[in-house]
């Protein structure tokens, strides 16, 4: 079996590299809840160095160089430390501002809703109620009260219709009538 490098070979090979070099550039980071992180941008201001495991190009966690001199006459402290310089990262406070007002706005809209439904509801309690005082003081005028039946003939109440009307409409005064 002969192996021949067609234009097709090769630009799938090229691509496969392309690929592989791009998951080279890649951060690698112990995060605050003790899980690895794979970004490829660096980890934030708040990880320490010490939790990097692997930055972009295939280079280990960079340790800042110790540089030490002996004491002596006129020497300098024991051991100076040289920082190796950060990246520009930007700082992330946590909080999106816009966020947070949409997130208000949609707090109030809501506060807005559930007010207006508790003012219906208070309107509504109110037109029962005054209805529920005109119909109990029609019952108990003592005046004859006619209803229409299913058939559409009219019907004087008896007694025991109006006692159970009257309750009916004591109780609607009772629970909206506050």
């Amino acid at each position: 079996m002969e192996l021949k490098m067609t234009p097709k070979h090769l630009v799938l090979l090229l691509a496969g590299w392309s690929f592989a070099l791009s998951a080279a550039a890649q951060w690698q980071w112990i995060g605050k809840d003790g899980r690895k992180v794979f970004s490829d941008r660096p980890p934030p201001a708040e990880i320490q160095e010490k939790d990097i495991l692997k930055h972009p190009g295939g280079r280990g966690s960079a340790k800042a160089p110790v540089a030490t001199t002996e004491p002596g006459e006129g020497a300098a402290p024991a051991a100076t430390v040289v920082s190796a310089p950060k990246a520009n990262t930007p700082k992330i406070s946590g909080k999106d501002s816009e966020l947070e007002a949409k997130k208000k706005k949609l707090e109030e809209e809501e506060a807005a809703k559930k007010k207006a439904e508790e003012e219906k509801v208070a309107k509504a309690r109110a037109d029962n109620c005054e209805r529920a005082k005109k119909g109990l003081a029609s019952f108990q005028s003592g005046s004859r009260i006619a209803t229409v039946n299913a058939k559409g003939e009219r019907e004087f109440m008896d007694d025991n219709a109006r006692a159970t009307e009257s309750k009916r409409l004591q109780d609607i005064m009772n629970s909206d009538c506050k």
